[in-house]
């Protein structure tokens, strides 16, 4: 076994016994790397990352264009650290969907964040409901620039009739970190909630969120409540 292999073992093996909890950035990386680098020593690449893109979430939300300008970077590894975030983004939408119903917008938080996570363009969702507010999908509308997103409101309305969906949620981010909502978000609400209520479809709820924060168009009295619900 060469110095690099007894080196990769003793990392595999620490990470199995302990996770990550005592793994600097720098070894985090060097870990990943042993996955799309079968031989030689990553540790080189995994500063080179760090010094390129600042930190650990720097590497893994750059864009695969930029990802690819690092020398020693090669396909299989620019696919490996995109995977990543999308992967673990998956997962806790997985965790989060069973048997979610709405009993307040912290609720609506905890379903949409999975969505969002590691996102640098506007995303938009939508969260389809039963009539008791238990939650029947989530299916994306779109995906804009970091500044902009197009939200359709066919799609919205295709979604929910294939789900026969009673209530709907609408879901956003502000890349920019800021979640107020812009006069175009409060238009776009007004509209759809009046054109999805002669299909007997109410819009619950529409939230911008961002990072660490989220902003409910019902709580800031920007849709009126549904009487239904």
């Amino acid at each position: 076994m060469s110095v690099h292999n007894g080196h990769r073992e003793r990392m595999r093996q620490e990470f199995l016994s302990g996770g990550l909890a005592h793994f600097s950035e720098p070894r985090v990386l060097e870990l990943l790397l042993f996955y799309s680098r079968p031989r030689g020593d990553v540790n080189p690449l995994a500063h080179q990352l760090l010094e390129t893109f600042g930190s650990l979430a720097g590497v893994l939300d750059a864009s695969p264009t930029d990802l690819a300008q690092v020398p020693g970077m090669g396909e299989n590894t620019v696919a490996l650290l995109k995977l990543i975030p999308a992967v673990a983004a998956r997962y806790l939408a997985s965790r989060t969907n069973a048997d979610v119903i709405i009993s307040d917008s912290a609720s609506l938080q905890a379903l949409f964040v999975p969505y969002f996570f590691g996102a640098r363009n506007e995303l938009s969702f939508v969260a389809c409901f039963d009539g008791k507010l238990k939650l029947l999908g989530v299916k994306q509308l779109s995906e804009g620039t970091p500044t902009a997103n197009e939200i359709n409101l066919r799609k919205i309305t295709t979604i929910a009739l294939s789900l026969n969906a009673t209530a709907v949620v609408l879901a956003h981010n502000h890349p920019s970190g800021v979640a107020t909502p812009s006069q175009e978000d409060i238009f776009l609400t007004h509209y759809v909630q009046q054109s999805l209520q002669p299909l007997g479809i109410t819009l619950y709820d529409h939230v911008i969120l961002t990072d660490d924060d989220m902003v409910s168009l019902r709580d800031s009295r920007h849709l009126t409540p549904p009487s239904a619900f």
